[in-house]
């Protein structure tokens, strides 16, 4: 008995003093964490409005050069429309896995 309440004694002990400093770590960096992820948040957003508004401008030229029949200028706003689509889908992706690093530095982890 004596034994067995030694090795639980000192396994508590080290397990008291391994975790101690990680939990104070975590509280002090998760903060931090959440800011710079609610951040990140913002300027994907921002990102993602900015792309939107120039794909619909890269539509209206589009529609402008096929009317005035600019082709090579359709084709280049075409490229656009690509690059832009492109884009958007990026800042998704972004926006997605910013909300996902925030949802576990909210809970600790």
């Amino acid at each position: 008995m004596n034994r067995t309440f030694t090795i639980a004694l000192a396994a508590a002990i080290l397990a008291g003093i391994g975790v101690a400093p990680n939990v104070a770590s975590a509280g002090e960096w998760g903060r931090a964490d959440v800011r710079s992820d609610k951040r990140d948040i913002r300027a994907d957003k921002f990102d993602l409005r900015r792309d939107r508004t120039g794909l619909h401008q890269d539509y209206h030229d589009l529609y402008r050069d096929l009317r005035t029949g600019r082709l090579g200028d359709a084709s280049r706003d075409l490229s656009d429309i690509r690059r832009d689509r492109s884009d958007i889908r990026s800042d998704r992706r972004d926006l997605r896995s910013d909300r996902h690093d925030l949802f576990w530095d909210r809970h600790g982890f």
